[in-house]
């Protein structure tokens, strides 16, 4: 595998293991402005959003394998008290579906992880952006200005013409995870669903992909990122780390990454179909 540059740094593979059982019960920066995969429609309208605890017994048993240790701690009910609590008193709380990358991507069908922080807290002229995958936006909402450094490292490394649009369903749809640490946020207030659980559920899905399998690439773009690779176990996985590509940071060194191209050689190597990074025109 070619060697990454200063923005990165790698690790290698090791042999897979399968899934685990189901639930016993059924119950960044923020910024504003092969196996078949299953079509997950639009998110659903706000008022529709589902109690949480009903939203995590609506994932795949691979899925809730996973999180399965999350489950059955005290962080679980707490976490689930507090997001439905914020709705309840009337609070906006983005996105209506917050487990929507896990829909689109089943854990065995993961080739590369991208980790976010929390959902965008803004809209677009009335149009919420957040709609459950990291750094993307819904359709008809226009790309924030981390996702169009995304798009402009993507157009320098590989050529390939930047879109109009930032939803990236079609990233997930072929095993890219785009994963944010905390899955929820009240509208206007960034960061504001942080330290209530959900970084025990995501560090628990983290942990139980490095080490069911093997091959996989993880993106960990800024301070917030990289503090997640004590979860990966050495010898199994390509990391691949830079700075954040917010308008802030991205001069320093995400800009100029190659993590897309480097993503797909590592990929080639491990006998895995590359990622094609472009989008459809229209969504």
């Amino acid at each position: 595998m070619a060697s990454s540059p200063k923005s990165s740094s790698r690790i290698r593979p090791s042999a897979s293991a399968g899934q685990g059982s189901l639930f016993e019960s059924a119950a960044t920066a923020p910024e504003t402005a092969s196996t078949s995969h299953t079509a997950v429609p639009p998110s659903t309208p706000q008022s529709l959003a589902l109690p949480l605890a009903q939203q995590f017994t609506s994932l795949s048993p691979a899925w809730q394998s996973g999180i399965s240790s999350f489950v059955s701690s005290p962080a679980y009910a707490k976490l689930c008290d507090f997001v439905d609590g914020e709705r309840a008193q009337g609070k906006t709380v983005y996105p209506d579906e917050v487990f929507r990358a896990l829909k689109l991507t089943q854990p065995q069908q993961v080739k590369v992880v991208i980790l976010g922080q929390d959902p965008y807290h803004g809209d677009d002229h009335g149009r919420p952006q957040a709609h459950g995958l990291a750094f993307s936006v819904r359709p008809g909402v226009r790309p924030p200005p981390s996702l169009k450094n995304i798009y402009k490292e993507i157009h320098a490394s590989l050529g390939l013409p930047i879109p109009s649009h930032g939803c990236l369903d079609h990233w997930a749809q072929q095993g890219v995870l785009l994963l944010n640490t905390v899955l929820s946020v009240e509208a206007g207030r960034p960061a504001s669903h942080a330290k209530h659980g959900w970084e025990q559920c995501t560090d628990a899905l983290i942990a139980h992909l490095a080490s069911q399998y093997q091959g996989l690439v993880f993106m960990l773009w800024g301070a917030h990122a990289q503090a997640k690779r004590a979860l990966l176990p050495p010898s199994r996985h390509t990391i691949l780390e830079a700075p954040h590509p917010s308008p802030l940071s991205a001069h320093r060194g995400f800009l100029g990454c190659a993590h897309f191209a480097l993503a797909n050689a590592a990929l080639t190597e491990a006998g895995k179909t590359p990622i094609d990074w472009q989008l459809p025109p229209t969504v």
